[in-house]
């Protein structure tokens, strides 16, 4: 009886101990000072690491070199070879612009390691309980470009995926935050897909990263100040509850996941098939070498190679196509240094992908919609220009 008393009383002190131990780490949370290195830990492992050199260096050097390149690529081309020899029927197929050589495996061998990759991180992230804690820290920021704590939600999601995160505006309070939310995701918040390749091009290159996530920031920020001071409306208030913190469950990381990757891929393989066809329509009519032309102007102004044409062309379809064209410029080497940072930093703040105008269009209306689009492709290009400028005036060479 003794025994059982006492054993009973520090199982409680245990879980009393436990309870402290968990207050205090989420109050350093959403502190201030001692929250910004806990999330420069999370945002480091989570995506730098896992994502960027785990999930685009390792697996997606695995699977585009062992299987595609090697397997793959080579039994397709061979096949479409024998069934309709060097004609256009061919090219649709197989060759450089294939379905398969191309659409399918952009999307198997680039986005689909990453992108899952990013969905265990965020699904860890979110199942733990700290991205309340992270909308409380980053409320006082947001104030300052309009937007309340709540926001974090939407773009937090278009990490994941921008078209997703455009509809979850919704659950902003008033329509100056829905508006301002809705032009930093297509502006400044690059999807899974897109950030996952990009943590992979500029993986192992710890100055590039840091300039190019200096620079996505500081247009975040100016963007969304003078966007609080131009639009008018109420600005929203911000009360959230906060969750207890847990370690995650693996079943729930595991149905998160697969749910998310499921849904992307239901999304994404009929875009990249598409985006495969109309570029050997295009090919097949010449309208695409039109294109590339046109495109190659402010390619070249901003100081990449006129081959980078091709990748912001895909971006019109998809933007995680266009980062797989970049990511496939970098491994031939035609990518490179000053001119793959600038890139980089183009795409990033290049204009919505297929999907994600037709929601904005949907929730924000053509106007909207069709403005946003119209200011972003210039000046995506523009901070490209100045990026290249600024490098050379300081003779900086990466």
């Amino acid at each position: 009886m003794a025994r059982d008393i006492v054993a009973e009383r520090m199982q409680i002190d245990t879980e009393k101990r436990r309870a402290v131990w968990q207050e205090q780490l989420s109050s350093l949370m959403v502190h201030p000072v001692w929250g910004l290195p806990i999330l420069g830990l999370v945002l480091w492992f989570g995506l730098y690491k896992f994502v960027g050199e785990f999930g685009a260096g390792t697996l997606v050097d695995f699977i585009e070199t062992n299987i595609f390149e090697s397997l793959i690529n080579p039994r397709v081309d061979y096949f479409f070879h024998l069934l309709f020899g060097e004609g256009h029927l061919f090219n649709l197929f197989g060759g450089e612009y294939g379905i398969i050589t191309l659409g399918v495996r952009y999307a198997f061998a680039i986005i689909f390691p990453i992108v899952g990759t990013f969905f265990i991180a965020f699904s860890i992230i979110e199942d733990t309980g700290y991205l309340p804690r992270l909308a409380m820290l980053v409320d006082r920021v947001f104030k300052k470009i309009g937007l309340s704590g709540r926001a974090l939600i939407p773009l937090t999601l278009g990490f994941g995926c921008d078209t997703m995160a455009t509809i979850v505006t919704r659950t902003l309070e008033t329509k100056k935050e829905k508006i301002i939310a809705t032009f930093l995701l297509t502006l400044a918040i690059p999807c899974s897909a897109q950030l996952g390749v990009l943590l992979g091009l500029l993986g192992g290159k710890p100055l590039m990263f840091a300039l190019w996530a200096l620079t996505v920031l500081l247009v975040f920020m100016m963007s969304g100040f003078l966007c609080k001071c131009l639009i008018k409306g109420e600005e929203a208030g911000f009360f959230m509850e906060l969750p207890p913190l847990r370690l995650p469950s693996f079943m729930n990381v595991f149905t998160k996941t697969y749910t998310r990757l499921v849904w992307y891929f239901k999304e994404v393989i009929p875009l990249f098939i598409l985006a495969s066809v109309a570029i050997w329509l295009g090919k097949l009519t010449g309208f695409l070498d039109v294109l590339v032309r046109l495109m190659s102007y402010p390619v070249r102004w901003a100081g990449m190679p006129e081959s980078a044409s091709h990748a912001f062309l895909y971006g019109f379809f998809r933007r995680d196509f266009g980062a797989a064209g970049l990511f496939n410029l970098a491994k031939d080497g035609t990518l490179s240094g000053n001119s793959l940072l600038v890139a980089a930093v183009v795409l990033t703040l290049f204009v919505p992908c297929v999907a994600q105008f037709a929601v904005m269009w949907k929730e924000r209306g053509k106007g909207v919609a069709l403005g946003m689009a119209a200011f972003i492709f210039p000046f995506a290009f523009f901070v490209g220009f100045l990026l290249h400028v600024i490098l050379n005036v300081f003779r900086v060479q990466l």
